[in-house]
């Protein structure tokens, strides 16, 4: 077994700071949107109006962000965006009115995606450095920082504290837990940011194609856990008529089912290797999906096909992000872009799946718009797969020597 240097072991504790952080801020944002509702009157409209802004200014950020990453390198990156992702909190936490909380909602987007491609594409440095899987675990503490946001939420709610005020006091202080998680992220920029020789250049030279199919298996990844997020509980409700207390269970069985995977996901990738672990994730998720449609005609047992439905999918589409993420980072070489671009594919399905669900329930029906993120969980198998396997059979890239790639990657 390899050692594994001081400063990748520093980098990793670091790693997982920012995605505590970065999950602990939209969790108290999330947690904090019914106070801001009510405070400037904005209604389910300019509500959501605000929301597709904020996606938009992630969605556009993201994009910059990856040639940045690819020409200053993850580490300036993740000092800049960090911080400010947790500085902007300001903005929706003080604005006056709908018209001022339009332009900061979109600074505050801007925010969250130069945090998330930098963090991301550190991640898979660090995890270069290993020399075998640890991203999944990253992903898993995301969830915990949002969790651990809207709970913390909840608890000034019941003791009296505004949730403006624990915005305003999270904005103040997040900055400084984000520079002190910095500081434990990798001491010198990677060799491939800086390096003109060719084989430096090869992660940024990812054909369009390939990064294409990447970008469909995230987008397809990303809607299909989105239609979860946002469905679970509802089709608990209208379509198997469960009691209104335990409709939501369906979505936190789904989250917990997650959330466990991702936290324990990496040695199963380790095992398994990167193609069979997609192969397997997108068959668990289509699994689920078809337990969840088929539930309504199971009778008495309706509740308990649906929560197990549910329960697969989060399994399965827990590791689908991670395992592509891992697999452009073995790439080596200058893989900002790439990543920025798979980043924002499936910020795409995420933002415009429950949308796009919602219309099409409405014109037939919540089962009918259901069959949509059954089908893209088949997706993901089927240009996943393809896809990490076109990227294990480029050659290594010069500048990486002496990074290993872990070896779930190149299986």
């Amino acid at each position: 077994m390899n050692k594994i240097p001081l400063d990748a072991r520093r980098a990793r504790i670091g790693v997982f700071g920012f995605f505590f952080l970065a999950g602990f801020v939209m969790g108290l944002w999330a947690a904090g949107l019914p106070s801001l509702n009510d405070r400037l009157d904005l209604g389910f409209a300019r509500l959501g109006s605000v929301l597709l802004l904020i996606s938009g200014g992630a969605l556009v950020s993201m994009l910059v962000a990856g040639p940045l990453v690819d020409r200053w390198s993850s580490r300036r990156v993740c000092w800049i965006g960090g911080p400010f992702s947790g500085l902007v909190l300001l903005g929706p936490a003080l604005a006056p009115s709908y018209w001022a909380l339009v332009v900061l909602a979109v600074v505050f987007g801007i925010g969250l995606g130069v945090t998330e491609v930098g963090m991301n594409t550190h991640s898979v440095e660090v995890e270069r450095r290993y020399g075998r899987p640890i991203i999944s675990a990253f992903h898993g503490t995301w969830s915990l920082g949002g969790a651990a946001g809207g709970g913390l939420t909840s608890l000034m709610l019941k003791v009296g504290v505004d949730p403006q005020w624990l915005l305003i006091v999270a904005a103040l202080v997040v900055p400084f837990l984000y520079v002190a998680a910095a500081r434990l992220l990798l001491p010198d920029p990677p060799a491939h940011a800086s390096s003109p020789e060719p084989g430096a250049t090869r992660g940024s030279s990812l054909g369009w194609g390939l990064i294409a199919l990447l970008g469909l298996a995230a987008f397809a990844g990303h809607l299909s856990e989105g239609a979860a997020i946002d469905w679970a509980a509802l089709h608990a409700r209208s379509v198997l008529r469960t009691d209104p207390a335990m409709a939501p269970l369906a979505y936190t069985i789904f989250s917990v089912a997650m959330t466990s995977i991702r936290l324990l996901g990496d040695p199963i990738r380790a095992r398994l290797g990167s193609v069979r672990t997609i192969q397997l994730a997108g068959l668990l998720a289509t699994a689920g999906y078809v337990l969840v449609l088929a539930s309504p005609a199971t009778g008495e047992l309706r509740v308990v096909c649906a929560w197990t439905g549910w329960a697969l999918a989060g399994v399965g589409l827990a590791t689908v992000v991670p395992v592509l993420f891992s697999a452009v980072g073995a790439v080596g070489g200058r893989v900002g872009r790439a990543l920025a671009m798979v980043t924002a594919f499936g910020y795409s399905g995420l933002l415009l799946g429950p949308a796009v669900l919602g219309y099409v329930a409405e014109a037939s029906s919540l089962p009918i718009a259901l069959i949509i993120p059954a089908v893209l969980a088949a997706v993901v198998s089927l240009t996943g797969a393809p896809a990490i396997r076109s990227l294990t059979r480029l050659p290594p890239a010069a500048a990486d020597v002496g990074d290993p790639a872990p070896a779930s990657a190149r299986d």
